[in-house]
């Protein structure tokens, strides 16, 4: 991208680019002229894409030096081009990729970078300090929910070093095909969640008791330790099921649930702070609220933090399926291997499937408000996507609710739902989210920071109090994606380190978890 220190009217990515996106806010309207003297045929609203040149009937139209559609009419030198006049082109064939052809960047090695976290005693480092209450059926949710709030008004404020109760509810458990081979998603999901490393090792069950995913199968890697209503209660107890004889009464159930979180609450209670490496840093990547600004601004920011990450020996998962699958042809050149290529191009594959068996296709990503922020289509909306993965290479791919297995890039296969997405991610062993947005949201995940990352100065200005930095100044030509790349790599210590609140924290504002679920509902 040029022009990262002046401020030009529209941005215009790749030298073979007939596209540029407008910068100006409110738009520029018909007669006016762009930098490079192109008159515009008619308003084109900020964010949306102008034509430099005349594109003929089915001319292609190329953005980031892609073809992101053909047009369905004669679009004119200054016309305005959007998803009503263009066409979407075909998604690259899978079976035609180039598997792990490209070399690794030359990088140095990044050191001297710390956090404060909180270790455990399996080697992870927590970024918070939090008991998770996990549910194994949608049935107790209400009895957690009320469970909670007593917990963090009569016991919480007992534990200065627990910063808080999360009662980790969903709609899974019962009146599922609990052996269906799909079902294994959202099983190591919850199992995984549970295990996230901010939760401490303290992993806590509550149950019915009738369900069919019984509570003791979400801790049967390690001793199951039944919570029983009596003087002999295990002080190490980790599930506990309402329908157990011992509870006479509701007020007995919720007696039973506070008595075995106030263990897990003393045990957390002795976790302190420690000065970490960057490498015990797990970041999910993920974009939400998308915008043609995404791509130039907030995602490159991101891609500029994770290859500063991976450099420090950290760790940095990208995900959202539909989100990768027309720009794959990108990705699998940087897999470390032909094996992890490999793996990425069965994903798609796996994905392609699963809408096709749902009589849908990938066009049915983009939103109104992506649509309305000046992105085309899912094409356009990929590409600019697959850019928070920087230029590292890719060294492993995980399925929906796997753990994650190595240091530095890994692609973690996910829905694009922004909640599913988050609920993988954290699932799979982040301590900390990056989460850009270019039309807005509150989005937020109980159990883990989310640092929300506005694509242009519009939105970080209106929304202020719940942005945490502006990349619009990128589009304006405060900063270059540099200066805000590194901006972003301390913005993430510091609130890694507690030493700074995500906005979203601060306000006390949480998404609920949301399991993906692609097995067959009784």
């Amino acid at each position: 991208m040029t022009g990262n220190r002046l401020k030009l009217r529209a941005i215009k990515v790749h030298d073979r680019d007939n596209v540029a996106v407008i910068v100006d806010d409110g738009g520029v309207s018909a007669g006016e002229r762009l930098d490079d003297g192109v008159e515009l045929q008619c308003h084109v609203p900020q964010g949306h894409k102008v034509a430099l040149v005349d594109i003929p009937l089915e001319g292609k139209v190329w953005r980031y030096g892609e073809v992101i559609g053909t047009a369905k009419v004669a679009i004119p030198c200054g016309g305005h081009v959007n998803e009503t006049n263009l066409h979407m082109p075909t998604p690259p064939a899978l079976d035609e990729l180039p598997l792990a052809t490209r070399s690794a960047p030359s990088a140095e090695t990044l050191e001297g970078y710390t956090f404060e976290g909180f270790r455990n005693a399996n080697g992870s480092v927590g970024t918070k300090n939090v008991l998770g209450i996990t549910t194994s059926v949608q049935c107790v949710a209400g009895v957690v929910d009320h469970v909670v709030q007593r917990i963090k008004s009569e016991l919480l404020p007992r534990f200065i070093n627990v910063d808080d109760v999360v009662g980790l509810n969903h709609s899974y458990g019962c009146g599922v095909a609990i052996n269906a081979p799909a079902a294994m998603v959202p099983i190591r999901t919850l199992k995984n969640l549970a295990r996230n490393p901010n939760f401490g090792d303290e992993v806590m069950v509550v149950g019915l008791g009738c369900e069919k995913l019984q509570p003791s199968t979400l801790v049967d890697d390690q001793p199951v330790k039944i919570y029983q209503n009596t003087e002999a209660a295990d002080p190490q107890a980790n599930v506990l099921s309402l329908q157990d004889e011992s509870f006479e009464s509701f007020a007995d159930m919720v007696e039973g649930i506070m008595a075995m979180a106030e263990r897990h609450l003393e045990r957390l209670n002795q976790r302190q702070r420690e000065t970490c490496p960057v490498s015990e840093l797990v970041v999910g990547m993920q974009c939400g609220g998308s915008d043609a600004f995404s791509g130039l601004t907030a995602n490159p920011t991101v891609g500029f933090a994770t290859d500063l990450i991976v450099r420090a020996g950290g760790s940095v998962m990208f995900s959202e399926v539909t989100e990768v699958r027309d720009a794959i042809h990108l990705l699998t050149p940087r897999a470390v291997d032909a094996e992890v290529g490999q793996a990425l191009v069965d994903q798609m594959a796996w994905y392609d499937d699963y809408l096709s068996q749902g009589q849908a296709d990938r066009s049915a990503n983009t939103s109104p408000g992506n649509k309305k922020g000046g992105l085309s289509n899912i094409v356009e909306k990929a590409l600019g996507s697959v850019i928070k993965s920087g230029h590292s290479p890719i060294v492993d791919v995980i399925g929906p609710g796997e753990r994650l297995r190595k240091r530095g890039l890994t692609f973690a296969a996910t829905p694009a739902s922004d909640f599913i997405c988050g609920t993988l991610q954290a699932a799979a062993g982040m301590n900390l989210q990056v989460f850009t947005t270019g039309r807005g949201t509150p989005y937020n995940l109980p159990m883990t920071p989310v640092i929300k990352v506005a694509s242009n100065s519009t939105l970080g200005r209106r929304w202020h109090d719940l942005i945490d930095l502006d990349a619009g100044r990128i589009a304006t030509g405060e900063a270059s994606i540099e200066d805000m790349g590194w901006e972003l790599f301390h913005l993430i210590l510091d609130v890694a380190s507690g030493r700074q609140q995500a906005a979203a924290d601060r306000l006390g504002l949480y998404n609920d978890l949301v399991l993906f679920n692609p097995a067959p509902v009784t």
